[in-house]
């Protein structure tokens, strides 16, 4: 772990947002605003900005603002990244989300670390998962006899966190 100290840190860039380019502004935005019930906090017409960080971006008009002339030699998508969300309740989001028709990478699996998770695609084919939060894991295990040290050693959490989790449940 690298450790940054607080007079660097004021020099060290602050993350605020990650952005995904969309084809159709209007289809996603009632994607991430309706489909699952992200808060819009600024909308500039062809820039949506969400609670938490996330925005989209009408992509012709990001590549013409970002590479100009180029825009048209650059390609975007691939499926090499994601946004990452949590639930408390994944089996009802995913079941939500089956009736909606949304189209699924993979159903609800536990990962190895025994967080259990799902992927799907949003209108653009980004890729997006669901998965529960880890305090639900550690609970989980530690309501099925599991010791706090067998919890670290399969969550790869830190006990210190383990057992934090653990006394603030009770």
């Amino acid at each position: 772990m690298i450790l940054v100290a607080d007079k660097d840190k004021e020099k060290s860039p602050k993350f605020e947002s990650a952005v995904f380019f969309v084809e159709d502004i209007k289809r996603s935005k009632e994607f991430y605003a309706n489909t699952l019930g992200q808060k819009i906090i600024m909308d500039f017409g062809r820039n949506v900005g969400f609670e938490g960080g996330f925005a989209i971006w009408e992509k012709d008009y990001a590549l013409n603002t970002i590479y100009s002339e180029e825009a048209k030699n650059v390609s975007v998508g691939g499926n090499n990244a994601e946004i990452y969300y949590e639930s408390s309740d994944l089996d009802n989001l995913c079941k939500k989300l089956k009736s909606e028709g949304i189209t699924f990478i993979h159903p609800i699996h536990e990962h190895p670390w025994g967080q259990r998770a799902f992927r799907i695609f949003d209108p653009d084919n980004h890729i997006i998962e669901f998965g529960e939060p880890m305090s639900i894991v550690v609970i989980r295990y530690f309501k099925q006899g599991m010791t706090i040290e067998e919890i670290s050693k399969k969550t790869l959490m830190p006990i210190e966190m383990i057992k934090n989790t653990v006394e603030n449940s009770e």
